[in-house]
Formats: structure tokens, C-alpha cells, sequence
């Protein structure tokens, strides 16, 4: 949704319209509104700030909500009290217990895994020794082929 459709969406919300009306009588899916309905339902106006920065939550505070959750305590409370984004956030944390187990929860390393990178004077001798025989076969059979060539051009 742009800007403009959440302004007018939240705008709607506080004169009372539920979020599906909202949805129908802007005319796009209900389910961005619902998201937006809940988020204003918790943050009132603050729904329609983006924060800029992806906050990280520690694996105790994650593991705490998702068993209070589970226990039955309601998601969009528990939200409100963690100060999440929105209730999906605990849903799918929740979701990554179930099926992993506490571990799932535990934070993962960013970025690409590192590459193990032997700089050229660093190399053991058996991996030269065998770059060289790589080198050596590509080069015998380099010459195997041009040999086979003129021996072709000759007859």
C-alpha cells in the first residue's frame, strides 16, 4: 500500500470502520489492511512510521513470549507488551519452535559463510604439486591435439 492508502486507511480506522470495509471501499486486498488494522490497534497513529532499523530480539526474550504464547496468552497483547512490530512476528516465531525446536529460535550468522582462501605463498606442497599435474595433463593434451592436426593436414 502507499502512503497515501495508509493515511487514508488509518484515517478510517479511527472513524470507527473495521478493517474490511476499509478494504472494500479502497478497493485493494484486505489482508496489507488487516496488518496495518492491527499494527494501528497497538501503536494508534505510530502504525503509519516506518522504523528504519530491523531491531534483533535476544534468545531468551524470543523463547519467553513464544512459551507465554503457546501457554494461550494472546498474540496481539503479547506484541504489545514485547513492543513487536505486529503479532505475526510471535506467530512465526512460534511457528519456527514448533517445528525446530528452541535452537530455531537462537539468532543465525549474517551474511555468506567464509570460504577457506589459501593465498598463493600459502599453499601446502601437495596442493602445488597437484595444480602443477592439472597443468601438466591440460598441456599434454593440448599438444596431443595439435599434433593430431597437422598430421591430419599433411595427408
Amino acid at each position: 500500500m502507499s502512503e497515501a492508502q495508509r493515511e487514508l486507511a488509518v484515517a478510517s480506522f479511527e472513524q470507527g470502520l473495521g478493517y474490511w470495509s476499509v478494504a472494500t471501499l479502497m478497493g485493494v486486498s484486505r489482508w496489507p489492511v488487516k496488518r496495518l488494522h492491527q499494527r494501528w490497534q497497538m501503536r494508534g497513529r505510530g502504525a503509519l512510521v516506518e522504523q528504519r532499523v530491523k531491531p534483533s530480539y535476544s534468545f531468551e526474550f524470543k523463547l519467553a513470549l513464544v512459551e507465554r504464547f503457546l501457554a494461550g496468552e494472546p498474540a496481539g497483547a503479547l506484541a504489545v507488551e514485547g513492543g513487536l512490530s505486529s503479532p505475526q512476528l510471535l506467530k512465526t516465531w512460534a511457528r519456527t519452535y514448533r517445528r525446530e525446536g528452541a535452537d530455531g529460535l537462537r539468532p543465525k550468522p549474517r551474511g555468506r559463510p567464509a570460504t577457506e582462501r589459501v593465498a598463493a605463498g600459502e599453499m601446502t606442497e601437495v596442493e602445488r604439486l597437484r595444480r602443477e599435474n592439472e597443468r601438466l595433463r591440460a598441456e599434454v593434451a593440448y599438444l596431443g591435439k595439435l599434433q593430431a592436426l597437422r598430421a591430419q593436414e599433411r595427408q
